[in-house]
């Protein structure tokens, strides 16, 4: 029985000390967890602060770029214009000479159409679409079609309207007529 005494002392003795170390481990853990608190806020609103920062930068970067494409759409525009003025003085002469001759206005529109031609050139337009040309539909528009024994089948018999491209973009399709 001295043995069941003891236990039943032991008891409430271990009951005692548990109860101490929750209360010892309470103590200390409710200071840590203000300081923990006060990380996390102060952690949260520099995170916060970064976010405004690069919503605020991104902002200025989307006005910034948007400001220099439209500059670099009207200087690209300016600068066509100014490639096709030196055509357009040469039909304004073309148009206030007075001379009855045929011939020399014939003459004087064949140079204004190869000035216009070299413009392009210059500004990187290729022509396209030749009769003996094989049809390709990416590039020419078919609307006509022939049947011509001495031709291949979808070849490019005449060219209704010559098609153009800048590099790989196609600014107008040829319209052409096709032998089949």
């Amino acid at each position: 029985m001295a043995k069941q005494d003891k236990e039943k002392e032991n008891v409430p003795i271990a009951d005692e000390a548990a109860a101490a170390k929750e209360t010892a481990a309470e103590a200390p853990a409710s200071e840590p967890e203000e300081s923990v608190e006060e990380k996390l806020l102060k952690q949260l609103g520099d995170l916060n602060d970064k976010l405004l920062r690069v919503a605020a930068e991104y902002d200025n970067y989307r006005k910034r770029t948007s400001k220099e494409k439209e500059e670099l759409y009207s200087m690209s525009k300016l600068s066509v214009i100014s490639e096709i003025l030196p055509v357009i003085d040469n039909i304004d002469r073309a148009l206030d000479n007075k001379s009855d001759n045929l011939d020399d206005y014939k003459k004087g529109v064949e140079m204004i159409g190869n000035q216009f031609y070299e413009t392009l050139k210059k500004l990187g337009v290729e022509e396209f679409g030749a009769v003996g040309d094989a049809f390709d539909p990416g590039l020419h528009n078919a609307v006509m079609h022939i049947d011509d024994e001495s031709l291949g089948a979808n070849v490019i018999s005449a060219v209704l309207k010559k098609g153009y491209r800048l590099g790989d973009k196609v600014v107008r399709h040829a319209m052409v007529q096709v032998a089949n």
